[in-house]
């Protein structure tokens, strides 16, 4: 194929993008506000603001679709790109998933449970919220917010003031929005692929651990009953086709006592679908290429069983898991940063044991005893 993407935000997803889109003879072409975009080292860049109209012209004219690594870009670029190319996932549907209140709003239209929310525009609106919902909860910004930023957790009532010293100034901006606390037994992730004809395709349900509020591991195909597998893919099929969406997302979702409620939407290839590209027949990334260039969509089968350790911070020392038979190593060419996604390695076993066994030997040669110990417990 001659045709070239356009991929708005050149960081490990658009890179993992370009790789995975190298054997289907693609080309590319990333636009990020920063220099040193990770994605850039393997890919052209076009550096710029993404509200630069100049910039967006130029990158419109060198591409035949646009799609994004990340949400945040703001909505009147992606309007106006999509009045020049094919814009996948369209604005509307990432004006949808880039707010947590027309988030949580739709996913209640369509008869998805969530926890219970609220919208908070002062600080009085807070205090009702407060009222309403209870204590604990989490007051979060509406847009913006991810990994864990933008967000205070509310133990009492009496943390309203903290919570609107911490987040207060941002109502007006991007709005905020409050949620009451689930106390949930794990987390959940459904990533799906929608093609342009409509196609309809999930990997495996995931499970997921945090650490600081950054995934730490995610473990596929997670054990769900297949009544529990039937419904979470019932409600990612409902919002893709509520949002005429194209291409790849993840539906987060809490298990509470059986019950699922929908956390958020993310519109892109996802940090908890890694695992896919060792781990199914076809990865997130690829397939998210077939979906936005209306090509047919691949197979979302698992190989077997996979675990994703995601590195954030700082990578380990490679040398020490890469004899170990099962485990691929991805290193995003990052430099170190609190916080800061770096890269991941992925286990994939034909059997639960053999999967035990890789992850307790890379948590061993890799000192991460402690990032393992949650997924080797659920392995049972």
């Amino acid at each position: 194929m001659s045709t070239t993407v356009g991929i708005l935000g050149g960081g490990q997803l658009a890179r993992m993008l370009a790789l995975s889109g190298a054997p289907l003879g693609l080309r590319f072409l990333v636009m990020d506000t920063v220099a040193d975009a990770c994605a850039a080292q393997f890919v052209p860049l076009l550096q710029a603001d993404y509200t630069d109209q100049h910039a967006l012209a130029e990158f419109a004219s060198k591409v035949d679709v646009v799609t994004f690594d990340f949400e945040n870009v703001p909505a009147e670029s992606g309007q106006w790109l999509a009045s020049q190319r094919p814009v996948f996932p369209s604005p509307r549907a990432l004006a949808v998933a880039q707010d947590r209140l027309a988030e949580k709003t739709l996913f209640n239209e369509l008869g998805i449970a969530t926890p219970r929310f609220s919208a908070v525009l002062s600080r009085a609106d807070l205090e009702r919220a407060l009222c309403d919902i209870g204590t604990p909860c989490i007051l979060k910004t509406r847009r913006l917010g991810y990994d864990g930023k933008g967000q205070f957790r509310l133990k009492s009532e009496a943390d309203a003031d903290a919570a609107w010293a911490a987040l207060g100034g941002q109502a007006e901006t991007v709005g905020l929005i409050l949620e009451g606390f689930v106390a949930f037994q794990r987390e959940l992730s459904v990533v799906a692929v929608r093609g342009r004809d409509g196609e309809f395709r999930a990997w495996p349900i995931t499970q997921n651990w945090h650490h600081h509020g950054i995934l730490s591991a995610s473990l596929a195909p997670a054990n769900c009953s297949e009544a529990l597998s039937a419904t979470a893919l019932q409600h990612a099929k409902s919002v893709a086709d509520a949002l005429q969406y194209v291409g790849v997302f993840a539906l987060e979702l809490f298990e509470r006592d059986g019950e699922l409620l929908a956390n958020e939407m993310a519109p892109r290839v996802h940090n908890s679908g890694h695992w896919t590209i060792e781990g199914a027949e076809c990865s997130q990334f690829e397939n998210h290429l077939r979906a936005v260039l209306g090509l047919p969509l691949g197979s979302t089968d698992a190989r077997g069983l996979s675990c994703m350790l995601n590195w954030v911070g700082e990578l380990p020392d490679a040398r020490g898991a890469l004899s170990i038979a099962g485990l691929h190593w991805h290193d995003y060419g990052k430099s170190p940063r609190e916080g800061r996604k770096v890269g991941h390695a992925t286990c994939v076993g034909d059997s639960m044991a053999a999967l035990r066994r890789q992850l307790e030997e890379a948590g061993r040669r890799l000192g991460r005893e402690a990032q393992v110990a949650p997924v080797l417990a659920a392995l049972g």
